[in-house]
């Protein structure tokens, strides 16, 4: 099993970096925004990784804290959340503010993740309301500011890459921008489109 990488990121975007290790060898890493908000200025990176095996495909989730992935691991291990969805889940809220919602069984908040019906984020908060309280608060990353037009295409890029068309990803991104204003971040226009998307 591998447990992290550490190497030079070679290609970054909102859903995914390559790592490539000191033996030459790069790795595919899917990455959530939480994770990505916290690599993206960094050249090098030590990543904690969780390696998932099917019939059809194998891939590497990767995590910039120990905490998301063990919190990704507990949503994984539900019954009828695969590791896209958690991703999804990771993207929309941080750790802190899934575990706050969960622990206070908050079915709504969890909800309005796409993706999540109201069964699943009933069963979210059954399975997991006494796991999540051990996990320790993560501390919120610096928002850095970029050109207004790059945001919006690496916002569209990611949501792209998530499975979204682009037509419709940049619809909902123009909207956010028609109601929002043009301050937003790359991660706070792609939380705000996959609660519309």
């Amino acid at each position: 099993m591998i447990t992290y990488l550490k190497g030079k990121i070679t290609e970054k975007n909102p859903a995914y970096i390559v790592v490539e290790t000191a033996g030459g060898v790069a790795y595919m890493v899917h990455i959530s925004l939480t994770t990505f908000t916290q690599v993206k200025d960094l050249e090098e990176v030590k990543i904690f990784t969780h390696y998932i095996i099917k019939e059809d495909a194998h891939a590497l989730y990767g995590f910039f804290e120990e905490q998301e992935r063990s919190v990704f691991q507990q949503f994984i291990s539900i019954s009828g959340i695969g590791a896209n969805t958690a991703r999804m889940m990771l993207s929309s809220l941080s750790v802190k503010e899934l575990a706050g919602a969960i622990m206070a069984g908050n079915v709504s908040t969890i909800q309005a993740i796409k993706g999540i019906g109201t069964k699943t984020a009933q069963r979210i908060i059954i399975e997991l309301k006494d796991k999540i309280g051990k996990i320790s608060d993560v501390e919120k990353s610096e928002n850095f500011s970029i050109v207004y037009n790059n945001n919006k295409k690496e916002a569209l890029s990611a949501l792209s890459l998530l499975g979204f068309s682009k037509s419709s990803a940049e619809n909902a991104l123009d909207k956010i921008i028609k109601s929002e204003g043009m301050d937003l971040t790359v991660e706070e226009l792609i939380k705000h489109a996959l609660k519309i998307l």
